[in-house]
C-alpha cells in the first residue's frame, strides 16, 4: 500500500475537510478539475509531495491529510496564467521515515510522474534525499521542517555558491541554541548539561564542534556531559543515565525520535534520574508523543516553530494561526501540532510559486519564481534572498513548556529572545 497511488476526487476532499476520518490513507494522488469560465483549460501543474507517513517519524505527517484537503479546496478553480487555467495535481508519497526510500520515491516522482515541483518536509531523513534528487535531475524543489544547517551543510552546500534547484525555509541551530540557553537561564541550576544526540544528520549537526551546541555552551559557562552519538533506534539508555547521575546533570538536551525519548524518559524515572530541565527536540514537540508519560510530561520543554498564538495569517486560506489550529481540531478531533503550520506554509509557498511561473513544464521559470519569493505565510515571512546562505530563508523560533491542564497538556510559550514579535505566556518552571 505504501507504493500504491489512488485518486480522491473533489467530493471526497470536501468530505475530508468537513470531518471524515483523517487516518488510514497511505498514498494520495490528488487531482482537481473545475469549470473554466472564459479561460482555456491547460495542462495540470503536478506537485510531488514526500512525507514520512509511516515509521518512527510518522508523527510529523499527522496533519497531512487535513492539509491536503484544505489545499484542494483552495485550488479547486486552478491556477490561471496568461488566460489558460491549469488544474493542480498533488501526488503524495511515503518516505517510510527512511532516507533511501525518500530518495527512491522522489526519483519516481521526477522520472515517472514528471512533476513540475517537488516538496518535502520532516527532518533531514526526508528533506535531504528529496532535495538531492531534485538537484541531480534539475527539478524545482521546496522543503521545510529541518534546521537549515543539517539541510544545507548535510548536503555538501557551499555558502559561496549554494544550490541551483533546491530551496529550504526553517530556523537554524543558532536560533535554537540561543533560545534554549536563554530558556535555561530562567531558573537556577548547576549548568551541567547532558546531551542525547543520535548518529544521524540532526544529531551530528547539533553536536558539531564548530557549528553546534558545544562551543556556545562552553562560552556561556555550561559543562557538557557527552558520551558520543548513540545509534538510533535505541532501547537502552542505562549508560547515559548512569553517567548523567554521576556527573550531576541538571539539564538534558537532545534531538531524538519519539520512541527513543520514550525509552530514555521511562528508564530515567525507573533509575531515579530527576533533572530540573529536559529540553528535547523532535520527541517532545508533539502532544500525542508525550501524553503517555502522564505526570512526567508536565514541564518538559521544547522549541516552538509554530503555535496558535503566532501572529501570522495564511495567504492561501486567510486563516489566522488560531483559526487554522481550531479548524484542525474540529475536523480531526486532535490537539494542534507544530507541523500543521509548516505543512500548510509549504503548500502556501508552492502555490504562490506556481502562480508566478510561466506554467507547467517550465522548470526554469518555476525555479526562478522560488528564488524570487517574498511571501507572508502562516509561519512568518519566506524570502530566499535574506540568507543566511543561498537557497535558505529563516523562520522565527521560540521555546515553550508543556503544562498539565486537567486531562490534556498545553504548550505555553516561555522564551522569545530570538523572535520578540511572538509573545511569551509565562516563565520556565523546573520539573518536579
Amino acid at each position: 500500500m505504501n507504493k500504491t497511488d489512488f485518486k480522491i476526487n473533489r467530493r471526497e476532499a470536501l468530505k475530508k475537510i468537513s470531518g471524515a476520518a483523517l487516518s488510514g490513507i497511505a498514498m494520495l494522488n490528488t487531482t482537481t478539475v473545475f469549470a473554466t469560465g472564459n479561460t482555456k483549460l491547460g495542462k495540470p501543474f503536478k506537485i510531488g509531495y514526500v512525507s514520512p507517513q509511516t515509521g518512527p517519524l510518522a508523527i510529523f505527517a499527522e496533519p497531512d491529510t487535513f492539509t491536503l484537503a484544505q489545499v484542494k479546496e483552495a485550488v479547486k478553480d486552478g491556477i490561471t496564467i496568461n488566460g489558460i487555467t491549469h488544474p493542480v495535481e498533488i501526488i503524495y508519497k511515503d518516505s517510510q521515515s527512511n532516507s533511501n526510500i525518500a530518495s527512491e520515491v522522489a526519483s519516481q516522482l521526477i522520472l515517472k510522474d514528471e512533476v513540475d515541483l517537488l516538496i518535502a518536509a520532516s527532518t533531514p531523513a526526508t528533506t535531504n534525499p528529496v532535495a538531492d534528487q531534485c538537484e541531480l535531475n534539475g527539478v524545482p524543489c521546496l522543503t521545510t521542517d529541518t534546521p537549515w544547517q543539517p539541510h544545507f551543510f548535510g548536503r555538501g552546500g557551499d555558502p559561496k555558491n549554494g544550490f541551483e534547484w533546491t530551496y529550504h525555509f526553517f530556523w537554524g541551530l543558532e536560533d535554537i541554541i540561543g533560545s534554549y540557553t536563554n530558556l535555561w537561564e530562567q531558573i537556577p541550576t548547576n549548568k551541567v548539561v547532558g546531551v542525547l544526540f543520535p548518529n544521524d544528520s540532526d544529531g551530528n549537526a547539533w553536536g558539531d564542534a564548530q557549528r553546534g551546541f558545544p562551543p556556545v555552551l562552553k562560552e556561556k559557562g555550561f559543562k557538557v556531559v557527552d558520551l558520543g552519538r548513540y545509534q538510533s533506534p535505541s532501547s537502552d539508555f542505562s549508560s547515559y543515565i548512569y553517567e548523567f547521575k554521576k556527573q550531576g546533570v541538571e539539564i538534558v538536551v537532545g534531538v531524538i525520535p519519539p520512541p527513543d525519548f520514550a525509552n530514555f524518559w521511562n528508564q530515567a524515572g525507573q533509575q531515579g534520574f530527576n533533572p530540573k530541565i529536559v529540553t528535547v527536540a523532535k520527541a517532545s514537540e508533539f502532544p500525542m508523543a508525550i501524553a503517555p508519560f502522564g505526570e512526567r510530561a508536565n514541564n518538559l520543554s521544547v522549541e516552538v516553530w509554530w503555535s496558535p498564538t503566532h501572529p501570522y495569517t495564511s495567504g492561501l486560506t486567510g486563516q489566522s494561526s488560531q483559526q487554522l489550529a481550531d479548524a484542525y481540531t474540529k475536523v480531526s478531533g486532535k490537539q494542534w501540532t507544530m507541523p500543521l503550520g509548516f505543512k500548510h506554509a509549504l503548500f502556501e509557498v508552492a502555490i504562490d510559486v506556481l502562480k508566478r511561473s510561466e506554467g507547467p513544464g517550465n522548470a526554469e521559470s518555476i525555479r526562478d519564481a522560488i528564488a524570487s519569493t517574498d511571501y507572508s505565510s502562516i509561519v512568518g515571512p519566506v524570502n530566499f534572498k535574506t540568507g543566511p546562505v543561498p537557497n535558505i530563508s529563516k523562520t522565527p523560533l521560540v521555546s515553550g513548556q508543556w503544562r498539565k491542564n486537567d486531562k490534556k497538556l498545553d504548550l505555553v510559550i516561555v522564551e522569545n529572545s530570538q523572535a520578540m514579535g511572538i509573545k511569551t505566556q509565562d516563565k520556565l518552571r523546573p520539573i518536579k
